[in-house]
């Protein structure tokens, strides 16, 4: 009896699978006579908006008309957003482009800087004594600022670059990895970065208003092309001070960009945050550029200058050559400005 009932059920089951598909085929067609099992008196299924041509329906939707959807999500009632479709083509056309010609550009000339000038040496006799040029605190703010600078720009560039540069060699699971933890440095140490632009504004402005010693250092280039010659700075010299203000406008604007990003529709509605993206990455490309060259003078580029935001201490004779004029309002004594930068008689 229970064989009977198996080989009955079995089967069952066989002439059940074999009427799926052929079910499956009667009840979905696409262009094929209708099923005779459907109901020919049910209303018609709108395709399109009454009144309309299908012409005009679609150039509606081309356009970035938004309909009517049952989701909380209500901007997902436009299908099509054309303006993404733009900033596609600037970001990954002209925007990547002469980003990359600009981040090259930028070491190449200091690499041609370097061959052709060395490294920018103390001139005058070392007297081995030091004096103060940042606080504790002053370079805390610095090494913050500069630290979260760092990731946030080589996380940036691989949001913009990685995909066609890392992801090739790295393969896509080390490459998701990356990114992914990548993303949320960058997410985070913004908010470090945004501090510490605030907080270098308040510690330095005073010292960076422009003043006629500036078109000076200007008219010698600070002296970088000619061995000997030292024009006469303040605290923070001509080129200094452009540093200065490109990391604070430039730190603000990537700043209010930023966060538009990370809370998104918060504050920008979805073109608005478009066009932040391209303001936020071509900004970014162009501090990146500048602060490259910070970095160089800052090291390789010029004995004794690192020295300043190690310690804190600086050699007095490079504090003659390359800002006498702050020597004097510090140590009271009087610098001969020009060539070496000594005391006067």
């Amino acid at each position: 009896m229970k064989a009977a009932v198996a080989v009955l059920l079995l089967a069952v089951g066989l002439a059940g699978g074999a009427a799926l598909p052929a079910a499956a085929q009667s009840s979905v067609r696409v262009g094929g006579p209708v099923d005779q099992h459907i109901d020919r008196d049910a209303p018609p299924v709108a395709n399109q908006i009454p009144g309309q041509s299908r012409a005009d329906s679609w150039h509606g939707i081309r356009l970035g008309e938004q309909g009517t959807v049952s989701i909380p999500n209500k901007q997902a009632g436009v299908l099509i957003q054309s303006e993404g479709e733009a900033w596609r083509a600037v970001r990954n056309g002209p925007l990547s482009q002469y980003g990359s010609w600009m981040l090259g550009g930028i070491l190449a000339l200091l690499a041609l800087f370097f061959l052709l000038r060395g490294r920018i040496r103390i001139d005058g006799e070392k007297t081995g004594r030091t004096i103060q040029r940042f606080n504790a605190f002053e370079r805390g703010v610095h090494w913050m600022t500069a630290g979260s600078f760092v990731v946030l720009a080589i996380s940036g560039l691989n949001v913009l670059y990685g995909r066609h540069t890392l992801l090739p060699l790295l393969g896509p699971q080390p490459f998701a990895t990356l990114t992914q933890y990548g993303k949320l440095a960058h997410n985070y140490l913004g908010f470090a970065f945004i501090l510490g632009v605030a907080l270098t504004f308040v510690l330095w402005v005073g010292h960076n208003i422009p003043s006629r010693h500036d078109l000076v250092w200007f008219l010698k280039a600070g002296g970088l092309f000619s061995k000997g010659v030292h024009p006469p700075a303040h605290k923070f010299n001509g080129g200094q001070k452009i540093i200065f203000w490109s990391t604070v406008v430039g730190g603000a604007a990537l700043g209010f960009t930023g966060v538009q990003l990370i809370f998104p529709f918060s504050f920008a509605t979805m073109e608005q945050m478009q066009l932040f993206q391209l303001a936020h990455a071509a900004i970014a490309v162009v501090m990146i550029a500048i602060i490259l060259a910070h970095i160089y003078i800052g090291s390789i580029g010029m004995e004794g200058a690192f020295a300043a935001m190690g310690d804190g201490q600086v050699e007095l004779q490079w504090a003659r050559e390359h800002h006498s004029l702050w020597v004097e309002d510090v140590t009271g004594e009087k610098v001969r400005h020009g060539h070496h930068g000594t005391p006067a008689e």
